[in-house]
């Protein structure tokens, strides 16, 4: 799977929660490093290294070229035990002379005579003492080493001379831990990793982020094609039938598309009786089902909805309507259909009624075939929502009374394998799968036509600002116009003969 600029951009965004929480976590590291790791002073000696020699220029300038030429190989002999040791003894250190040596930093810069020797400590007092003192033994030490001997076996004054010329001071702030660098480093490891499990998360996820990648599972698997994508929208919960909380909105726009589709869905036999299913519970079917039936009343057309999701019936409870007198009541002979279809406003339901002990067997018999055939010749459209179809066999029991199936997959959570099996299984009946609906779709990732669906709607306070103001304008030269004249659907009384 290759992904371009534009695949990045959608894992920033279907990702962010996971980017933000690891960037957050890696900042903390950094923080918790710093504040957990014990602070550390570093104190820094200088010595200049000079050679003993006449006032005389050309032996000044050997000696310069000798001291430069030697002074690389002082720099190792500041580690060195006949440096540490006695250090160690004098100031009493609770560490070993190689200890010590670990702590000790020599650097000799090139094309001069000069030599730094560091100290790192975690008491910054204690830094600068052995600073200093290691910088006196070494240049003790470089002197006994550069001490010739003469004709007589006897050593000679030693020609290099090391003196100090900056002691070392006692650091005002530790070197380590550095906070900026620490959490500075911390974020970017973290926005890095978190980049990379975002990108990883959606390499290996294969649920229906939009109606997109349904659309391309679909045609892989040989199915129909996605006929509209329903937006989430967090009032669904408080108002199930969306044409009543907002006619203009992208979720109720999305069910007109559905709508619209479904009848060219089969232009030889146009579908009557549609069962909505899913793969899997929760995915929105019984949200479908229930704006379906409202969006097909919408036109005027005679509608029922039909709960035949005899594991966890919801249609009654979403709607405010009675469950336990409805489907099964008649099929057991309990009550007519008349006495148990209830009213939604614009379409009739037929609830679930008591869940039986045996739903598959329900549902497949005769009688709720012949109950079908009553109320499509009763009903323009008949709506059927149904049990899930891949745990239950309720869904392919009822095929030969159907119509067509409408396939619900949920955005984020319908994987790929689901949506192919689901088909496999609805094909298995001889029942054509008439589309797919993607439910809870993300706005943003459905392109612009839902933003567009947002701004181009009716303006309600102009609309009545408008009308009262044609209003006025009626009552100003229409004669005999009253106050009663200006309520909306009042009717003029007519003249009567005389």
């Amino acid at each position: 799977m290759t992904l371009d600029l534009r695949d990045y951009l959608r894992v920033l965004s279907r990702r962010w929660h996971v980017i933000a929480v690891v960037t957050v976590l890696g900042t903390v590291a950094g923080v918790l490093a710093s504040v957990l790791v014990t602070p550390e002073y570093r104190a820094t000696t200088t010595l200049f290294v000079s050679l003993q020699a006449d006032t005389d220029t050309s032996q000044l300038n050997q000696g310069n070229s000798f001291a430069q030429a030697r002074v690389q190989s002082y720099a190792g002999v500041a580690q060195s035990p006949e440096v540490t040791g006695p250090v160690v003894k004098a100031l009493r250190l609770e560490m070993t002379p190689a200890q010590l040596a670990d702590r000790i930093e020599a650097e000799a810069p090139l094309n001069t005579v000069l030599v730094r020797l560091t100290v790192t400590d975690t008491h910054a007092a204690r830094a600068a003492q052995i600073s200093n003192a290691v910088a006196h033994r070494f240049a003790d030490v470089i002197r006994k080493l550069e001490r010739p001997e003469s004709k007589k076996g006897k050593l000679a004054p030693s020609p290099v001379r090391l003196t100090v010329t900056h002691p070392a001071t006692v650091p005002t702030a530790p070197s380590s831990p550095n906070t900026a660098v620490n959490v500075a480093l911390g974020l970017a490891v973290g926005l890095l990793l978190g980049l990379g499990l975002g990108v990883a998360l959606e390499t290996v996820d294969t649920s229906m982020r939009d109606s997109k990648a349904l659309a391309e599972c679909l045609a892989g698997a040989g199915g129909p094609a996605v006929l509209s994508s329903i937006v989430q929208d967090p009032r669904a919960t408080r108002q199930p039938i969306s044409l009543r909380d907002d006619a203009h909105s992208p979720r109720a726009e999305g069910f007109r598309k559905l709508r619209v589709n479904l009848q060219f869905a089969e232009v030889d036999k146009r579908p009557k009786v549609i069962a909505v299913t899913s793969p899997l519970p929760r995915e929105g079917k019984s949200s479908v089902s229930v704006n379906l039936a409202a969006t097909l009343a919408e036109e005027g057309a005679k509608v029922c909805l039909i709960d035949c999701d005899l594991r966890r019936p919801s249609v009654a409870p979403a709607l405010g309507l009675v469950r336990d007198a409805g489907l099964t009541t008649v099929l057991v002979g309990q009550a007519e259909l008349h006495e148990v279809l209830q009213s939604a406003g614009t379409f009739s339901v037929l609830a679930s009624g008591r869940i039986p002990p045996n739903p598959t067997q329900l549902l497949g018999s005769t009688y709720f075939a012949s109950l079908l055939r009553t109320l499509a010749g009763q009903f323009d459209h008949v709506v059927v929502d149904t049990a899930p179809v891949l745990p239950f066999a309720d869904t392919t029991a009822m095929a030969p009374a159907i119509d067509g199936y409408l396939l619900v997959a949920r955005a984020g959570r319908t994987n790929r394998s689901q949506v192919t099996d689901a088909l496999r299984m609805l094909e298995r009946v001889n029942v054509p799968v008439l589309g797919a609906v993607l439910n809870a779709a993300p706005v943003r990732g459905e392109g612009d036509a839902h933003a567009y669906a947002y701004s181009y709607r009716p303006k309600q306070d102009t609309t009545a600002r408008l009308s009262a103001l044609v209003s006025s304008r009626l009552a100003a030269v229409v004669p005999g116009r009253g106050p009663a004249d200006k309520q909306p659907g009042a009717r003029v009384p007519s003249k009567t003969r005389s």
